[in-house]
């Protein structure tokens, strides 16, 4: 599909995604509930972050997917390679650590659109359970694995991955969790839910956006650029490395491997480098780069004008541009990686 055709499907998809309600409404709420929450993680023990999480892929998915297609997590990159070439290598770097094969039952926590559920199903034959707790994403992951011959390898879970209540324990093979169990309010609880799913001896990969150990608390800069990308992502709070690895095992699995891949990158093509400059084609350079999503933000304000785009869709542009610039920022200053990787096993 051509980069102009995807762009006017975008427009489309973002006029029905938004139409039941205002984007003015729905960005205030966002942005008031996380400013208030990044100022103090625990305020309420009762309050529910999934909330916030489900309204933020509500307002961003479609421009998300825009700027870096359905597979919405970051890889390590090597030279000379399309980041998506670098996606599907980290994904089948993913299904080796899993041992991953035919007939298998797998759980993808927080499946996104279904991007690497469709590169299991199709490379194993496994069947997927995909959960996610955002309607609108889920019905997309349908669509796209109907249009991929994939959904007879699929199954669809709406539920929050910290209450699974509606999956028997002890059912999966195999997990994993992509850059999704970063949003838990409660790291513990979450792994505890995808533990007690698993099979004993099953293996989980996760990835993880981290706090590195370079993070100072006490650094005046380092703390303003945590609370960018909390509210950017829609975090809760952002875990440590040690805090991930506590968590993992206070609920009993065994870590067998943690690293952060970000470290193993070659050193001219870092994680966030799409996001920085040119990066493989031209109509990348007008998706992620800081010119080209100018310019995108722009047309897009322009297009309102005409209804092409839903009324405020400029100002969800203007929130994720802030967005890439605090995961540029944090990766430049060593404080922050999206590619803590983890494998850990439920002992048998």
């Amino acid at each position: 599909m051509s980069r102009d055709f995807k762009f006017l499907s975008m427009s489309r998809r973002m006029r029905s995604a938004y139409k039941k309600w205002s984007v003015d409404n729905r960005l205030a709420s966002l942005e008031s509930e996380i400013d208030g929450r990044s100022s103090d993680v625990n305020a309420d023990v009762s309050y529910d972050h999934s909330e916030i999480v489900n309204i933020y892929y509500d307002l961003c998915h479609e421009l998300m997917e825009y700027g870096w297609g359905d597979c919405l997590h970051f890889a390590p990159l090597r030279k000379d390679e399309t980041l998506e070439d670098a996606v599907i290598r980290h994904e089948r770097l993913m299904i080796k650590k899993l041992e991953l094969r035919d007939s298998m039952k797998v759980i993808d926590v927080g499946c996104g659109v279904g991007g690497p559920m469709r590169r299991v199903a199709r490379e194993t034959n496994a069947k997927v359970y995909c959960i996610n707790n955002n309607e609108y994403q889920l019905s997309q992951a349908k669509l796209k694995n109907v249009d991929a011959g994939l959904d007879h390898l699929a199954e669809y879970v709406k539920c929050d991955f910290m209450n699974m209540r509606t999956l028997d324990e002890n059912t999966f093979d195999a997990g994993y969790a992509i850059e999704s169990t970063c949003h838990a309010q409660d790291k513990r609880r979450a792994f505890a839910e995808i533990f007690r799913v698993l099979k004993p001896g099953a293996r989980l990969w996760g990835q993880e956006m981290c706090l590195t150990n370079s993070f100072d608390p006490a650094n005046a800069r380092h703390e303003w650029l945590k609370q960018e990308l909390m509210r950017g992502i829609a975090l809760h709070d952002i875990a440590t490395f040690s805090d991930v690895n506590d968590a993992l095992e206070a609920v009993g699995f065994e870590v067998l491997e943690a690293n952060d891949l970000a470290d193993t990158e070659d050193p001219s093509t870092r994680w966030y480098g799409p996001m920085e400059s040119r990066y493989g084609s031209i109509g990348n350079f007008f998706r992620r780069t800081p010119m080209g999503r100018a310019a995108i933000l722009w047309v897009v304000r322009l297009s309102e004008l005409i209804a092409l785009f839903p009324r405020d869709s400029h100002r969800v542009l203007r929130f994720m541009d802030r967005t890439a610039d605090a995961y540029v920022n944090g990766g430049k200053e060593g404080v922050f990686t999206t590619l803590y990787c983890f494998v850990a096993r439920k002992p048998s």
